[in-house]
């Protein structure tokens, strides 16, 4: 792998991270305080809407980067251009297509919003002004990802992390001088502008000569583009229903107030989980052009890497999460707003879930083979819509919000567990999967035994922070506890853990040459 690449996209990306995660709840915590719970359930709701618009990307992104993976490695600069034209023709017209969708919607809003009647904040004007800084994204889209398939994401971290830091620096100012919501949403608009303007000086520093060919794809690729973008429609469809679905619920049967709670949870939850992400995320191109160049039983080996590495950091930050989300909560935002102990358990256990399937997600996406689970999509949003709206009608007010996210992760176990690892295994590493099932699955249980023990030994404070403290030391006792055990029991984890502490020591001690093998 092309480590010298992978190091500097992952230690730009985490350093980016952290700082705008800093500054991100200091916004929101500013935009509570200054315009009301409600601004923040309905930038939520807003952004659940358009994401649902943006099924209309189809997945060209994934496929047609997909597809550029294989000409760079080969040198094949006028495949690469061609494919460049293509992707940014499409970007354009999915825009246009976002954009009057957006506007077919905006009449309907109020029925989206049970507690609408009680709103003192103009929902027309807000959720235009966050479409048109959603659709502006798509003028540079191509760009982007232009510069992501040729394994330099720390380029695209950097401008997006200095331009979303510009953003957070004006809605600061927006929300202490006019406490407006208004202004607030055109500052990301101002950000997206930022984002187009700096990804084009840097295309053209980079690529000057891709970008300026005016090329059209052979029949060949076509077709094969043709192939992998309906496939990826599908699965464009389906996480697009399943991410956006609980919002749209909440915010129609229990409210946008209750929506704007729930999402400081996932607020925190998606920054954390965006950290440790950082990890695997910057690497889809690198291990792209690894699968376009090695055998299976090598991409296998770096497949079980990931997937001990992307275990023993959901275990230690996420239990560290249900051990102290609710005083983060109520030290970024406030007491009022913290939910009950049962949502913080769901939330925490779907998101472990779900980020369990990172490693078979990033390879399955990064080889190619995503058209071999086009359907799984379809029962996967379909199972996690029948039971949310299930769920929420039959469950005591209370746990309403419990039993949407419960659906979520049923689904997830019961569909996704099964059939993306099944996909890897058959296509790529072209073995049986039924070792890494066990693994995953008694992974998942052993994880919900330790938040449970996290319960039992959960210590209440008067002090918001101490509590803090001593409940964040306890997750990491029981963290290492858990580590060690599997570490004395599990040979292979044992094996595993001895190869990425090599590896991390090798990659310490001296600069690799850029290689692809």
């Amino acid at each position: 792998m092309d480590k010298k690449k992978s190091l500097l996209n992952i230690g730009t990306s985490v350093a980016s991270k952290v700082l705008l995660l800093a500054a991100a709840l200091y916004v929101r915590r500013l935009l509570i305080l200054c315009v009301g719970n409600e601004a923040n359930g309905l930038n939520s709701l807003f952004g659940s809407i358009i994401g649902l618009l943006a099924v209309a990307e189809l997945g060209v992104g994934s496929a047609i980067v997909f597809s550029m993976y294989r000409p760079i490695v080969g040198g094949d600069k006028t495949r690469v251009a061609a494919l460049y034209c293509l992707y940014r023709k499409l970007y354009r017209i999915i825009g246009a297509f976002i954009f009057a969708g957006g506007l077919v919607v905006m009449p309907f809003l109020p029925r989206m919003i049970s507690d609408y009647e009680a709103l003192d904040i103009n929902v027309y004007i807000t959720f235009f002004l966050t479409l048109v800084s959603v659709v502006l994204s798509y003028l540079y889209g191509a760009k982007t990802s232009l510069i992501e398939a040729h394994k330099d994401n720390y380029i695209t971290t950097i401008i997006g992390g200095i331009s979303r830091l510009v953003r957070y620096g004006m809605q600061i100012a927006a929300l202490l001088i006019w406490q407006s919501f208004v202004i607030f949403l055109v500052c990301q608009i101002i950000e997206t502008i930022l984002i187009g303007c700096a990804t084009e000086a840097a295309v053209r520093k980079l690529h000057p000569g891709i970008i300026r060919m005016n090329e059209k794809l052979d029949e060949e690729t076509k077709r094969e583009v043709s192939r992998n973008v309906k496939a990826m429609f599908m699965h464009k469809m389906g996480a697009i229903v399943v991410g956006v679905v609980d919002s749209l619920i909440i915010s129609t049967f229990i409210g946008v107030v209750i929506l704007g709670k729930y999402s400081n949870y996932l607020a925190i939850m998606s920054a954390l989980i965006g950290i440790i992400s950082l990890i695997f995320t910057p690497l889809t191109s690198v291990i792209g052009h690894l699968c376009a160049s090695h055998r299976p039983k090598d991409i296998r080996r770096y497949f079980d890497h990931f997937c001990s590495i992307n275990y023993i950091f959901g275990l230690v930050f996420l239990l560290g999460y249900y051990a102290i989300i609710d005083n983060l909560i109520t030290l970024f935002f406030g007491p009022g707003l913290v939910m009950a102990r049962a949502v913080a358990f769901t939330v925490t256990l779907n998101q472990f879930v779900a980020y369990l399937r990172n490693a078979p997600i990033l390879f399955r996406d990064a080889s190619g083979t995503f058209y071999y689970d086009r359907w799984k999509p379809f029962g996967e949003s379909l199972s996690n819509l029948v039971l949310s709206l299930l769920l929420v009608n039959i469950l005591p007010e209370e746990y309403c919000v419990v039993g949407v996210i419960a659906a979520t992760i049923i689904t997830n176990l019961l569909i996704c567990d099964i059939v993306e690892p099944h996909i890897i295994f058959k296509y790529v590493f072209r073995e049986p999967s039924r070792r890494f099932y066990i693994r995953n699955y008694s992974g998942i249980a052993l994880f919900a035994a330790c938040m449970y023990i996290m319960d039992l030994l959960h210590v209440d404070m008067e002090s918001n922070l101490a509590e803090l403290l001593v409940n964040g030391f306890i997750s990491v006792g029981i963290s290492a506890a858990v580590l060690l055990l599997l570490n004395a029991a599990d040979r292979r984890f044992r094996r595993e853990c001895a190869v990425i502490i090599s590896q991390a020591k090798e990659w310490m001690s001296r600069e690799s040459k850029e290689t692809h093998g």
